[in-house]
């Protein structure tokens, strides 16, 4: 017998929760933020707007299916199933954290504050579920497959990123390695720099829109369902022993970028998850390009 559908709500906890859990009371966070010449009020009021919004949204669920809850800081424990409808309730930075677990699962994007978010990606009202839900496993249910990144070292580790994958040293500080063009007559450089960012066409409205709007590049960034990924070095040092000629490009499918570490600790993570990352040390390569599943976002 198969499932019923099961919708998995996705949020974060709001800035007044983790406020209150720092000091201990409301009257004590709204102390703290006064000291600092804020008012709790509307730290309070866009709480109630995003618990609202969730409320809402839960009780569009149809009866006949399963519901799940999931945090934010959760997601990387949570098992997602093939029955899943995964309704983001929050900010669009919340839908690209949710991209890199989700695997080919149809996710709705509901903006829990509409106005202050730009709803890229976060499209739908909380009153807009109930019509929505039932349209996710249809074939006219409106879905756009949106481009993600990959990350794959060569001891199988694997990362996915629906925005950009950043590969540096911890804490932003320089990171020495060897940069590689699978493909491009074994071109490979010895850099130290500031890291590597990979992007999307969705993250070329983020991080990477600001270090290309820095270069004079030729380089066009992709579209969100481009099968095309852009690269960038950041602050590339030139030294007798590393280079900065091969400083941005782009990924089309079958050709891959390699980073090998050169220095003890390099870390990659996506999306700014930076609590899941993936270490390197000494010698160890990770290699980046077009990933095989797309996010599936509804609208």
């Amino acid at each position: 017998m198969s499932l019923a559908p099961r919708a998995v709500l996705v949020h974060r906890t709001t800035e007044y929760e983790e406020l209150v859990a720092r000091h201990g009371t409301h009257g004590q966070a709204a102390f703290f933020l006064s000291s600092r010449g804020r008012s709790i009020t509307e730290v309070v009021e866009r709480h109630h707007l995003a618990r609202r919004a969730l409320a809402q949204v839960s009780a569009a669920v149809p009866l006949n299916w399963r519901r799940a809850q999931v945090e934010r800081a959760d997601l990387d424990r949570f098992l997602f199933g093939p029955e899943d409808v995964v309704v983001v309730v929050g900010q669009d930075g919340l839908v690209a954290n949710v991209a890199q677990y989700v695997g080919a699962q149809p996710v709705l994007g509901v903006d829990a504050d509409p106005g202050r978010n730009p709803g890229v990606l976060v499209r739908h009202r909380p009153d807009e579920v109930a019509r929505l839900l039932p349209t996710a496993f249809s074939p006219s249910g409106g879905v756009h497959e949106l481009t993600m990144v990959e990350a794959v070292t060569d001891d199988t580790q694997r990362l996915v990123a629906l925005n950009e994958i950043y590969v540096g040293a911890a804490g932003h500080r320089t990171a020495r390695y060897r940069l590689g063009l699978d493909g491009d007559r074994g071109a490979v450089e010895a850099q130290a720099s500031s890291g590597v960012l990979i992007g999307t066409g969705t993250g070329a409205t983020g991080w990477l829109r600001s270090v290309w709007q820095e270069r004079a590049t030729q380089l066009r960034l992709p579209e969100p369902t481009d099968d095309r990924l852009a690269w960038f070095v950041r602050e590339a040092w030139p030294s007798p022993a590393t280079g900065t000629h091969m400083n941005a490009g782009e990924l089309t499918a079958g050709t891959r970028l390699s980073v090998t570490a050169e220095s003890e600790r390099l870390v990659a993570f996506g999306d700014g998850m930076e609590n899941d990352v993936i270490e390197l040390t000494w010698g160890q390569t990770i290699r980046f390009g077009l990933c095989p599943t797309k996010l599936r976002l509804m609208g």
